[in-house]
This record gives structure tokens, sequence and C-alpha cells, in this order.
């Protein structure tokens, strides 16, 4: 018996790091998956990997800024599988910290698009079909930098992570009464490749782990493993938390 058997769930930023290790993990949970991301190639690999191991997966292409791709992977959800019961909205990206004054506006339109409105987008158009199943469970991937340690934040990435953290609860308070739980996780700092991407310097890099009590990134797996928790029924009375992942870090 897996955590998720019967269940059908939809995934963004699915092809690689995170987002792929959600989709390998639900599928050996029992759950139907369509994850979607922009690197196609990538995707695709991860379905492949899916399918040889027994899964049930398919890969779609899904830019979290579009409307049409979010009504799109809905609708593949549930005419390939019938029904949707969890949304996890992963997809963000991080760029490198600057000060305000010299962060550009298309940059932060674009941390926001991705980041922020993604989330909404996913959840606008998740919650006719998880009512239509009867009730589901949104988990929306936020951050640390979303509650504290101000000072060190990106703020255009800060800001969106903020956003998302608020608008979770929003969606928590407004969708209990159609049995839709919806959560947010607010990791530390995690041993991905978008992370590293961010902090190439090893001395940027030491100064962040400087600030975590335990001293070292978190791993994919134990993000992956509170994911799960919150999909699953096993949280089946927590809605409008945040659950924090973070070595330590805010409790400084």
């Amino acid at each position: 018996m897996g955590k998720l058997d019967g269940k059908v769930a939809l995934i963004s930023g699915g092809a690689r790091g995170q987002g792929a290790a959600e989709a390998e993990t639900f599928t050996r949970e029992g759950a139907k998956v369509v994850f979607g991301d922009i690197r196609d190639a990538e995707g695709k690999k991860v379905e492949a990997a899916i399918h040889a191991a027994g899964g049930q997966a398919v890969y779609v292409h899904l830019d979290v800024t579009s409307e049409a791709d979010w009504e799109s992977a809905v609708k593949t959800a549930t005419s390939r599988y019938g029904r949707l019961d969890i949304l996890i909205n992963n997809a963000g990206i991080l760029i490198p910290r600057v000060p305000i004054e010299e962060r550009t506006a298309a940059e932060w339109d674009r941390v926001m698009a991705v980041n922020a409105k993604g989330v909404f987008l996913g959840t606008k158009y998740a919650i006719p079909a998880m009512r239509r199943a009867g009730g589901g469970s949104i988990v929306n991937i936020s951050s640390i930098a979303g509650i504290g340690q101000s000072q060190h934040q990106e703020p255009a990435y800060a800001a969106s992570k903020g956003a998302i953290r608020i608008f979770t609860k929003v969606t928590a308070s407004q969708h209990a009464k159609d049995r839709i739980r919806c959560n947010s996780v607010h990791p530390g700092p995690v041993d991905t490749e978008m992370f590293h991407t961010a902090f190439r310097e090893r001395e940027a890099m030491e100064r962040r782990l400087q600030r975590i009590p335990l001293g070292r990134m978190g791993t994919v797996a134990e993000i992956v493993t509170a994911v799960l928790y919150l999909a699953s029924d096993d949280s089946s009375y927590i809605t409008g938390s945040e659950l924090v992942i973070d070595g330590g870090a805010l409790a400084q």
C-alpha cells in the first residue's frame, strides 16, 4: 500500500531536481502523475525513467506563466486519469542577489511571474477539478525567504515567496468548504542545481551556510518527504500551515 494509492497528482517544474524527485516518489507511492516543465527533453527522460520503474506518469509542456498551459495540464490529468487530487506548485526561479536599486523591473517581473503568478494560475485551474473529485491537497513550495532572514535575501525572490505564503492561507481559508487543503513548504538552502547557480562563488556559499545551525544544505529527499506528507491523507487535519525545513536557520 502506498501513501497516494488511487490519487492523481499534477506537479509543476518536474523536469529536474526537486520536481522530478516528487514525480518519481509520488508514482512509487501509488499516484498517477502528470508533471510539466519548459525543459521538454529533460522532462521526457524523467517520464521514461518512471515508466521503466513501473510507474504511471505523463509529461506535458508547462510554462507556469501561461493560462493555456495550465488549463491543458489540468485537462490532461482529468481526461487521462479521471480526476485531480493533488497539486504541487513546485516551479520556481532564483536569481543572483543584488541591491534593490540595481534590480531591473524586467527581472522583478520575471521572478514574480514564475514564482507567484504561476502558483496562482495552477491553483485557479486545479480548484474546479479538485472540487469535482470531492476535495484535494495543494502544496505550494515557498522558501524561508518568504518568512525571514530578510537582510540576506534577494528582494524579488523574497517578495515572490512571501506572496506564496499568504496566498496559501487565503486558498486554505476560502476552499476548506470544498475539502481542499492548501499548505506551504519553506525550505532553506537545498542542494540543487538552481541553488548552486545562484551561489557560484565559494565565499558566498560558505557565508550562506554559516547562517544555518546544522551547518549544511538540505537534501532534495528531505524536502520531498515533507511534500509527500502534506499531499497525502496523513496530513488530513492540516491546512493553511507553513512547514519550515531549514536546518534551524529561522530559529536564530
